[in-house]
């Protein structure tokens, strides 16, 4: 099975320092965010591989404990949200062979919002009087008679 990012001329990638992506796809004006395992993931996938080699390269530039199945999740969730394709079917392997390869890396995740969902969701925010957006307000004791 072969591995390979879609059209990503369509795509703008920022690299976030903790080794997360936010992914923009201006074809269709959706905006991806990828933790950093599934970031590692998409890395990995910068010219058409397989699913060893991208779990070999999750390895040396991510975690040396990422299982092929923590790698194959990432892919899945990638491939979901059509970033990736594969020729292919991905083997299938239960969430519980995921979770047991777990160590220091956390579970792949990917999600996405059109652009007219997050201006929904910031006109909603707007729309209520708060000054925090639509947050509720905390409010928090004072605690004057600590001593220093």
């Amino acid at each position: 099975m072969h591995v390979e990012r879609v059209n990503s001329s369509d795509l703008v990638v920022n690299g976030l320092p903790d080794g997360s992506r936010v992914i923009v796809n201006s074809n269709n004006e959706t905006v991806f965010a990828l933790n950093a395992t599934a970031g590692a993931a998409w890395d990995a996938c910068s010219a058409p591989t397989t699913l060893s080699e991208i779990t070999a390269e999750m390895r040396r530039s991510f975690d040396p404990s990422v299982t092929e199945e923590l790698a194959e999740e990432a892919i899945r969730q990638l491939e979901e949200k059509e970033l990736v394709s594969t020729s292919g079917k991905l083997p299938k392997t239960t969430r519980r062979a995921v979770l047991a390869g777990l160590s220091a890396a956390a579970l792949p995740l990917v999600v996405s919002l059109t652009v007219g969902e997050q201006k929904a969701h910031a006109e909603d925010a707007k729309s209520n009087d708060s000054p925090f957006g639509g947050r509720p307000q905390v409010s928090v004791p004072k605690h004057s008679s600590l001593k220093h």
